[in-house]
């Protein structure tokens, strides 16, 4: 595994150390979550009981997260071998718990993410608080295997679990002034707390951009559900775009007609454009021409214009896809 484990060598994203493996003991416990969720899950027709699915490391990392049942969608696949479990659920930055991995894996043990409602509130016609259980039935689960770059100028290949955010969006009724969607995450300052940044987490896309089939509401990864380090019990993933407009552990979604906040740009605008759209031409924190695998320790490789999808999504961007930051 590569020695880094961030981002870019400034204050606000500081490079991460390299850690050896994650000792079993660093791993909360998942045996409340699997019995207070089991039922939901069953009645999801998304738990299945048996050994790691094919592709994850056959350790106690996986082992103790409950498996999610999902259909592969060949729509969204790579010709990339997948990032393996643990290189994922090591691999990590989440900002809210510190800026090294082993920090953040190691203090996310402590957050409760049962029981957990989402409040969708703003511009919309069905207002709502959902249970994550009743957002786990909403639609069928599929696997899907993205292309997940950071700014730090690595990448993996994840085999996501979820659905489009757009089966959510369509429930809740968008009334005609909604612009934008809002994202927060949860926020806990006693097991939290990180200097460099304030807090809640927010995070928001053009609601075009969120309604694209690309934009998935994610539970899990790898066939099973997400750990606490990879933002339980939910989170949003948008593949085109650096991994920071991906908010993890989302407790509040709002539509709004006027553009909401970004985090990093918000925080510093110097350094980070409110879109986050990968570009290899826009500086982000410095170049993102180049990129490496992780895993990888000397090869680089050349940045693919917005990740790779943008077959899917420049469209969305029409002449201004070469500007906007």
């Amino acid at each position: 595994m590569s020695a880094s484990r961030g981002m870019a060598a400034t204050k606000p994203e500081q490079p991460m150390p390299s850690t050896p493996p994650i000792a079993p003991s660093e791993i909360t416990s998942e045996a409340q979550y699997l019995m207070t969720r089991r039922k939901a899950l069953h009645a999801a027709g998304a738990l299945v009981i048996g050994a790691p699915p094919a592709g994850v490391h056959a350790q106690p990392q996986a082992a103790v997260h409950a498996a999610l049942a999902a259909a592969r969608n060949p729509m969204y696949a790579s010709a990339e071998p997948l990032s393996p479990w643990d290189e994922v659920a090591s691999y990590v930055l989440y900002h809210e718990f510190g800026e090294a991995a082993e920090e953040a894996v190691r203090r996310s043990a402590a957050m409760r993410t049962e029981p957990w409602t989402v409040a969708i509130e703003g511009d919309v016609r069905r207002p709502k608080v959902y249970g994550v259980d009743e957002l786990l039935r909403l639609a069928p689960m599929e696997e899907r295997v993205y292309r997940h770059r950071c700014v730090g100028g690595w990448y993996m290949v994840v085999p996501w679990v979820g659905y489009s955010l757009a089966e959510l969006i369509r429930r809740v009724e968008p009334t005609g002034n909604a612009k934008y969607v809002e994202f927060t995450s949860h926020w806990d300052a006693a097991i939290m707390g990180n200097a460099y940044y304030q807090f809640p987490y927010v995070e928001s896309l053009r609601l075009d951009e969120a309604q694209h089939p690309l934009t998935l509401l994610g539970f899990g990864h790898h066939g099973r559900v997400l750990p606490k380090q990879n933002g339980a019990p939910l989170r949003i993933v948008t593949p085109w775009k650096f991994a920071h407009k991906s908010p993890k552990a989302i407790v509040r979604v709002r539509f709004t007609e006027q553009q909401p906040a970004g985090f990093f740009h918000t925080q510093y605008k110097h350094l980070y454009g409110w879109y986050r759209n990968v570009h290899p031409e826009l500086a982000q924190n410095g170049s993102q021409r180049r990129e490496k695998r992780v895993g990888e320790w000397f090869r680089r490789r050349e940045t693919p214009l917005l990740n790779g999808y943008a077959d899917q999504v420049a469209s969305l961007y029409g002449d201004q896809l070469h500007s906007l930051r």
